[in-house]
């Protein structure tokens, strides 16, 4: 510990530990601090209910670490890892019983959409398929640090990904596709209006045509686990249950690598009111639940998906962002539902299932929303609730707790609104880097932004690396 190190992460969340492994890999000391006594930020496991049923606290299922160009270059599998793909990635149930799906295959998913909009759907897809590996590259990246790998594919994904998902879902006419469309904008937690939802719903699509949206084997946990595992291997260090107050906590290092929220860093790093205008966006109210049976569905489709979205209305899943946004109670919430057990038999006692589930609420919100999401879930699954061994809530504090990174139970580590949606954390050329020489930032405040992808803490390792090499 006396010696000089490398870099210090500190934060053992996924972008922290990419961040550690790839200066690992090119030969540099590093240790990471994570004060929580387990390595994984919003990539844990836990049994949160009951003996023998294992949870994801915060994220559950994922197409962009499937799919993630840091992640592709890893031997991760051999530590591990091991990605289950449900028979869909994801449904869209309506109330009369029927749904619109996103299968791997595009012709399923148009044809669930009806007649009026398949069509639609098929073009707005065409251009980008089997352009995964190098699309994944040119988006999840800072768009002004380089060139884009392959400009043309670039340039027609970022006209239809500016703009709102409120405009992309002018190309359909009838509910059910608008519906599903609105449901993968949700995923980025801001109105319909806002610039780059499209973009989100867009690369969700595409994610579920191109790489899956799978579950890890055992948990969430397993994606963290297998990071660190292989960091070991690589020589580095990492310390859990560490608090960091202050950067004199820390063991000399050149570089100070931070997966944490921005004022965070600030407060540590002695930075002042760097971030001071940073702007935290809505949280989310979740219940993790274990259940004696799978769940109920009306729709048959919704009980063959990993994810199901429960909407349904383009209308009112804008809505229910908006209240949150805004700072309102919710009252019909949108809920994204997650099913891990009916692929993963790992996840509960045999003939039980896990279920997870959130709806939107304001930064910070106290209440209790366990009655407004069970009302919507019975809505498309009648008899839910009586299927259930136990509950457990967190709300925005809770969530909170779980994580520092999650300011107010911001758990996207930043709102997805206005500015704040593409400059991240502020408008500086390279996003990672700080007024510190020595320090820099990795978190999901930083581009390409939330999601269990790594990718913002390999770009923040490519900033150390650059930085190292030019003071030896």
């Amino acid at each position: 510990m006396a010696s000089m190190l490398d870099a210090v992460v500190v934060g053992a969340g996924p972008n922290g530990l990419t961040a550690a492994v790839e200066l690992a890999r090119r030969g540099l000391s590093v240790a990471v601090f994570e004060a929580a006594d387990t390595i994984g930020g919003g990539a844990r496991t836990e049994e949160l209910t009951l003996p023998g049923f294992r949870h994801d606290p915060c994220s559950a299922v994922h197409p962009l670490g499937v799919g993630s160009p840091a992640f592709r270059d890893m031997p991760l599998h051999r530590h591990g890892l091991e990605w289950l793909h449900p028979e869909l990635p994801l449904a869209h149930p309506f109330p009369d019983g029927t749904a619109a799906v996103l299968a791997r295959s595009v012709g399923e998913t148009a044809s669930s959409l009806g007649s009026r909009d398949a069509g639609a759907y098929r073009r707005l897809v065409a251009p980008f398929l089997g352009r995964w590996d190098t699309l994944s590259q040119d988006v999840l990246r800072t768009q002004w640090l380089g060139l884009p790998r392959d400009p043309v594919t670039w340039a027609r994904f970022g006209l239809l990904a500016g703009p709102p998902a409120a405009l992309l879902n002018r190309r359909f006419r009838n509910a059910r596709a608008r519906g599903m469309l609105a449901g993968l904008a949700a995923h980025a937690v801001a109105p319909l209006t806002g610039i780059a939802t499209g973009g989100i719903a867009l690369t969700f699509a595409l994610a579920a045509h191109e790489v899956g949206w799978p579950v890890p084997r055992g948990g969430s946990q397993a994606i963290s686990d297998a990071l660190g595992s292989w960091l070991r291997e690589l020589g580095g260090a990492v310390h859990t249950g560490f608090e960091v107050k202050r950067l004199d906590d820390l063991p000399p290092t050149r570089a100070y690598v931070f997966d944490t929220s921005p004022t965070a860093l600030a407060r540590i790093a002695g930075l002042g009111d760097a971030y001071r205008r940073y702007r935290y966006g809505a949280s989310v109210f979740k219940i993790d639940y274990a259940l004696t049976g799978p769940v109920p569905w009306t729709a048959p489709a919704a009980r063959r998906a990993g994810t199901v979205h429960l909407g349904p209305t383009s209308g009112d899943i804008d809505a229910a962002l908006r209240a949150a946004v805004e700072g309102r109670d919710p009252s019909v919430p949108f809920l994204i539902t997650a099913q891990p057990s009916l692929i993963d038999p790992t996840r509960a006692p045999e003939g039980r299932h896990t279920f997870w589930v959130y709806g939107h609420v304001p930064n910070g919100w106290t209440g209790d929303a366990t009655e407004v999401i069970e009302r919507q879930i019975e809505r498309f699954a009648p008899g839910f609730r009586d299927l259930v061994l136990a509950r457990a809530t967190a709300g925005p504090p809770q969530v909170a707790a779980r994580n520092a990174n999650y300011v107010g139970g911001d758990f996207a580590c930043g709102a997805f609104q206005g500015l704040t949606a593409v400059l991240r954390p502020k408008l500086t050329r390279v996003p990672y880097t700080t007024a510190h020489p020595a320090v820099f930032l990795c978190s999901a405040a930083t581009p390409p932004g939330p999601g269990v992808h790594g990718m913002s803490g390999h770009h923040a390792a490519r900033a150390v690396w650059r930085r190292l090499r030019a003071r030896p």
